[in-house]
């Protein structure tokens, strides 16, 4: 809706409600598959062990017909009330999540890159409901969407890096703690350059670089604390469906 919202053009509430739902349709469709393949390991992790799939409160072919529904459903109605561009978008984030993300989160941390990307594409969605195209607007407010993810999910998965360890997840605060700081303090850094280019694009008036710098000012000191206090530890004994074992580097 906020990319709707910022897209230069015509304006039609109609058209904002089903790019809406068929959004929202689709994020319910990679989520639903999202957690029907990792039945076994959100078992395991106690933030997610009390989900519908885990306390068998859902059968696994139920959540999986649901997602395969809905996410027809959220393509089908932004592919004949929005345009093709928007369904394009909305399907191949559904593919990104559950076919590329989902089964990288267990081989490899470049699993974060790959779901930042997943988060940047909804206002995208957005902006290519009013516009039919993918100009720099678009592109600014996906990358500030995708920069913005690190240092927030960073620091949650640091908070949860033993559930991770225990499910077999290759996440950063697993593996690396430092280079999961690291990238969080960059990120932290580009939403300057990002946010400042919107004014520059016409996009919002040059209050906008002063108001969000005080803003990402506040997310760069977070990150500086975060990288200075990141300690030198990594966790060991993952995949092997026992504790997590901390030792220093």
């Amino acid at each position: 809706m906020a990319g709707y919202a910022m897209a230069p053009g015509a304006i039609d509430v109609s058209t904002l409600l089903y790019t809406t739902v068929g959004t929202g349709l689709c994020i319910s469709s990679a989520n639903a598959i999202n957690q029907w393949i990792e039945i076994p390991y959100d078992a395991q992790m106690l933030r997610t062990r009390n989900r519908v799939l885990g306390r068998r409160a859902l059968t696994p072919i139920h959540a999986f017909n649901f997602g395969i529904l809905s996410g027809t459903a959220g393509v089908a109605t932004l592919a004949t009330m929005v345009n093709p561009l928007t369904a394009a978008l909305g399907a191949g984030n559904i593919l990104l999540y559950t076919a590329v993300y989902t089964p990288m989160k267990r081989s490899s941390i470049a699993n974060t890159w790959a779901g930042a990307v997943v988060g940047a594409i909804p206002p995208m969605m957005g902006w290519a409901a009013v516009t039919n195209s993918l100009d720099a607007g678009a592109w600014v407010l996906g990358t500030i969407l995708y920069a913005w993810q690190f240092p927030h999910f960073n620091a949650l998965a640091w908070n949860l890096r033993a559930d991770y360890s225990k499910a077999g997840y290759r996440m950063m605060a697993v593996t690396d703690p430092k280079l999961n700081a690291r990238v969080s303090l960059r990120y932290s850094l580009a939403m300057f350059p990002l946010c400042w280019s919107m004014p520059y694009l016409d996009m919002t008036s040059w209050v906008f670089a002063l108001d969000s710098s005080i803003v990402n000012a506040a997310l760069l000191y977070g990150a500086v604390k975060f990288w200075h206090k990141s300690p030198f530890t990594c966790i060991t004994g993952i995949n092997d469906g026992a504790q997590s074992v901390y030792s220093r580097k």
